[in-house]
This record gives C-alpha cells, structure tokens and sequence, in this order.
C-alpha cells in the first residue's frame, strides 16, 4: 500500500512539474521580428550650402522600430560592397559615426533589429559625406622622407609586436613580442619591407615586398591573396603588391594623450599590408619620427587589436 502511494504521488508531482514547464515555455510568448524599422540621420554641418557636412566626417544616427530589444549596426563604402561587414551592437540605438575617407563618398549602413527569441529585422540606408582631411606635413615627411621610404619591423626592440583589446585598452597587454621573438618561426616577419612614397602633394602609395613570404595567418582570417586555406601561423608565398594609400583622420575615438597622432594610414586594394597580413586596412598612427613608427590596428578578428613598431630598412 504504501509503495502504491508513492508511485501515485511521483506520477502526480511529474504531471505538476510537466504543467508546470508547459507554462513556463507559453510566458514567453510569440517569436515576433520588429517593425517599421527606421534608421535616421543627421549629417554633422550640413546646410544649405554644405549639403553633405561640415567636413568632419561625423553623422548622429538613432534608429527606431516597434517590438525591438536591441541593435546591431555595421557599415561599408558603396564602392566596396563585396568587403564583409563588421557589425557592433547598439542596444540604445543612438550613435554618432566618424566616416573618414577623405572626400565625399556615399556609405551604407546596416542595421539589424532584434525582437523575442531573436526575430530580426533588418534595413539599410545609403548617405553621401564629406570628409576633409590634411596630415601634419611633419607625418608625411617622417614617413615618405618627402619622396620615398622603407620601413622594417624593428626586431631588436621589445614589444615590437604585441595584440590587446580592441576596444578599452590602448597598449599590447594580452602578449607582447620579446626581442627578435619571431625568428625562429617565421623570418620573413623581419626581412618583409614597406616602402611608402609620397607622388604628389595628396597622392600616396606603398609597395609590400616579401623576398620569405608574408607572416599571415591563413584561411579567411588572411588579409591578402594566395594564403591557403589552412595551416598555422607562419610565413606563406606572396607575391608582393603596390596600392594607393591615403591618411584619415583616426576612427578609433583613441585621445591624443595615449599617445595618438589622430592619423592614421588607409591602405587601398587587397594586395598590401604592413607587417602582418591578419590586419585590416587601417593603421592608426600612435608615435612617428625620422627613426620610429608605432602602429596600432584592428585584426581580421576584429576584437583585436595589434602593434607594431617599424624602423627605417637600413
């Protein structure tokens, strides 16, 4: 008898917590994507005689959409619409974007809305910007000599590479290079060079050479053509490239004070890079002179950011 209610009263407390859970999953409520998702913007400056900004660059956007919990937003250039794009979240749906290729150009933002269970929505929105932009002459000169340059990765200097954060940190402080740390591995890291030529007053370009092959990572976290698929960390075939590259104004948002020269160098094309062929295209400027540069760039893993520090080639 008694063992009798005891498996009545367990196939009534499994009956409870099975109710139990039914209702449960049924608060949640219907998987519903947002609506009338809209992404609005003001270009910082414009007016009647400046239609597409002041020239900074700058545009607030605030998105807005019914049944949403959060954001996420990406952009890309019309021109290059094939290049992946890198989403950040935006929970509040209110930012300011920093678009900084000089000249006007026409950009798209992405945004994708996030309603229960993670229906979405998503919506884009082309805007044409001006951005104007002049280096400080003594950058140019430090780095072009004015006509021609070469630079190497400084191995005889600790933290000549180095990777961190990429957002809240501005030095290398998950792992940097001791002295000459990469020879063993890979060689072509110090004998690759980059030699940066000023052609006119705003017009740039820089040639990658790699007489041992580039130091890349492979697969898609390359960033220049010909890398297998596969394979470790190391030095692989490349057969050089020479592209235009311009100076932008800094995205990061990093101070002055870090140090920061606010400029950075934008490499144009696929075919070229400086140092390590995992980055994006953009390197910030921290420090330059005659004889030392201090860069500072967004990985292919875009939650890195790595640093290198150049010499002149000798």
């Amino acid at each position: 008898m008694k063992n009798t209610f005891k498996y009545v009263s367990l196939l009534f407390l499994s009956a409870s917590l099975f109710t139990s859970c039914q209702k449960d999953d049924g608060s949640l409520g219907d998987l519903k994507a947002p609506t009338n998702l809209v992404i609005n913007t003001s270009i910082v400056g414009q007016d009647a005689s400046n239609p597409n900004g002041d020239g900074s660059g700058k545009v607030d956007i605030t998105l807005t959409a019914d049944n949403v919990m959060t954001y996420k937003i990406g952009y890309n250039d019309v021109t290059d619409l094939t290049s992946p794009v890198t989403f950040s979240s935006l929970p509040g749906g209110v930012t300011t974007k920093k678009f900084t290729s000089v000249g006007l150009h026409t950009y798209r933002i992405t945004v994708v809305a996030y309603g229960k269970g993670g229906a979405s929505t998503t919506a884009t929105k082309d805007i044409e910007v001006q951005s104007n932009f002049a280096p400080d002459p003594a950058i140019v000169t430090a780095l072009t000599n004015d006509s021609s340059k070469t630079w190497v990765v400084d191995k005889s200097v600790p933290g000549h590479f180095g990777v961190g954060p990429w957002l809240g940190e501005v030095t290398p402080i998950w792992w940097s290079a001791g002295i000459n740390e990469k020879e063993a591995c890979c060689p072509c890291f110090y004998t690759a060079t980059f030699t940066f030529t000023k052609v006119s007053a705003s017009s740039y370009t820089i040639q990658s050479a790699t007489p041992g092959g580039a130091f890349t990572k492979t697969g898609s976290l390359a960033s220049i053509p010909g890398i297998p698929a596969s394979g470790d960390e190391g030095c692989y075939s490349y057969g050089g490239g020479s592209t235009p590259f311009s100076f932008i104004p800094a995205s990061s948002g990093i101070a002055a004070t870090a140090p920061s020269t606010q400029t950075s160098i934008l490499l144009a094309g696929s075919t070229t890079f400086i140092g390590y062929g995992a980055l994006q295209k953009e390197y910030e400027i921290m420090v330059i002179n005659a004889n030392y540069m201090y860069l500072r760039v967004q990985g292919t893993e875009t939650g890195n950011a790595w640093y290198l520090k150049l010499k002149p080639a000798p």
